[in-house]
């Protein structure tokens, strides 16, 4: 996954549900689940054009919202902090702490 793709991902997983319903249908359409803007367009009885429009309308409305709560960003902070915790901890010894912390670090993915 590149970290475009995963950008996108989470910014819908954070902002999505702030999204208009059709902002919200489209863009899970074509970047979740692949469909081409010709295919949703179809679908939808409008045009290429007019869905390629509502999908750059909801990643700036998503874009605009990170950019003030900076949610993602602090979430791919502690994702990072995380796994670097995870391969320090798996360096240790095995011991009843280790298989704590492994344990707690893989709350946190819950």
């Amino acid at each position: 996954m590149t970290d475009e793709t995963l950008m996108r991902t989470m910014l819908f997983d954070f902002y999505g549900e702030l999204l208009t319903g059709k902002q919200r249908e489209y863009y899970d359409l074509h970047y979740n689940e692949d469909l081409s803007l010709y295919e949703i367009a179809e679908q939808n009885g409008v045009s290429r054009q007019a869905v390629w429009d509502i999908i750059r309308r909801a990643e700036a409305a998503m874009t605009e919202l990170e950019e003030k709560t900076g949610f993602v960003k602090r979430a791919a902070r502690r994702r990072e902090t995380a796994e670097k915790i995870a391969a320090e901890a798996g360096k240790l010894p095995d011991s009843p702490e280790k298989r704590r912390i492994i344990e707690l670090l893989d709350a946190l993915e819950d």
